[in-house]
């Protein structure tokens, strides 16, 4: 029974989610760029291979042109979407997951265990993120695996803290207490009962990791932190700075890489927006009474307020 009610509940989430327009703006536009990341490459010209005079503007035979090195700017910006991608996508599950094991048992649990595990996170909570993560991507070997590491190991500590908080409140519940009596095992509470009721605060999470790992990931590689010989939108950047694009007035050489990194950011932001609408109680109770009360029915223009319990 309890299965049946849980499955209903991720439904109907999922229903909400698909038909709300930012969500489901945001998730084509996510989808659309993945399908490029994959198959892009395969049908685009060689990004790495010598094409053109360097820095020619776009033409029929060069649709964004190319860059100092004379190779294809659609081309380069197309194959470095997978590999950006891949490390954003993979910092923000492993970011999440890895918040939810540690702050997960440690709101669970209390005590001494949570003692030890708070100290944890609140140790790589007061490290500054930027410092050393442009230390450890110079002092280790560049390259992607290098810098997803990177960022896991400076990004999942507020995720831990935020989804502590979380479990703290649930495990004073009437059904968390309920299922200990009855005898559950405590990691069947967690996983079964209290996860999936926090299903858009981890989705949430994911997505604003992502978008800080694509950020971080763009701008360590700018630098020239990561491997400048593997094509991704940061070492586009790169590049394009290493040319010299802006003094030499070749703007295609990077903005075809920031705008697909600004859309990338926006999708990403327009589905957290859509998770919030539809798994936010506060906002789904104005939602309703906004469609039951008429407009006329409102008093010099306001809306009666709706009191909600989470």
């Amino acid at each position: 029974m309890k299965r049946k009610v849980h499955h209903s509940i991720f439904a109907r989430w999922i229903n909400g989610i698909i038909r709300n327009h930012k969500a489901a703006i945001g998730t084509l536009i996510i989808f659309f760029f993945i399908f490029l990341a994959v198959l892009g490459p395969f049908i685009t010209q060689d990004p790495t291979a010598f094409l053109s005079t360097p820095l020619t503007p776009p033409s029929e035979k060069h649709w964004l042109g190319t860059n100092g090195q004379g190779q294809d700017v659609l081309a380069q910006t197309i194959s470095g979407a997978r590999q950006t991608l891949l490390v954003g996508f993979t910092v923000g599950i492993s970011v999440v997951l890895i918040g939810a094991l540690i702050g997960g048992i440690s709101g669970y649990y209390g005590g001494r265990i949570d003692d030890l595990l708070s100290l944890l996170i609140n140790i790589f909570l007061v490290m500054p993120g930027l410092p050393l993560m442009v230390i450890l991507a110079s002092w280790l070997p560049p390259g992607p695996a290098t810098l997803t590491g990177v960022l896991i190991l400076t990004g999942w500590a507020w995720n831990a803290r935020v989804i502590r908080s979380q479990m703290m409140t649930f495990r004073s519940r009437d059904f968390v207490s309920a299922a200990i009596v009855s005898g559950e095992q405590n990691v069947r509470i967690i996983i079964i009962e209290i996860m999936p009721r926090m299903l858009s605060l981890l989705a949430s999470s994911f997505i604003g990791a992502s978008i800080y790992a694509i950020g971080a990931q763009v701008g360590l590689e700018f630098l020239g932190m990561g491997d400048v010989n593997t094509i991704t939108w940061g070492t586009n950047l790169y590049w394009a700075s290493n040319d010299m694009a802006l003094l030499t007035g070749s703007w295609w050489t990077f903005v075809p890489t920031g705008l697909s990194i600004a859309i990338v950011s926006f999708a990403l932001t327009l589905i957290n927006f859509g998770i919030d609408e539809v798994t936010n109680p506060r906002l789904i109770s104005e939602r309703v009474w906004r469609e039951k009360i008429p407009k006329d029915t409102a008093v010099n223009g306001i809306t009666p307020v709706v009191k909600t319990h989470e």
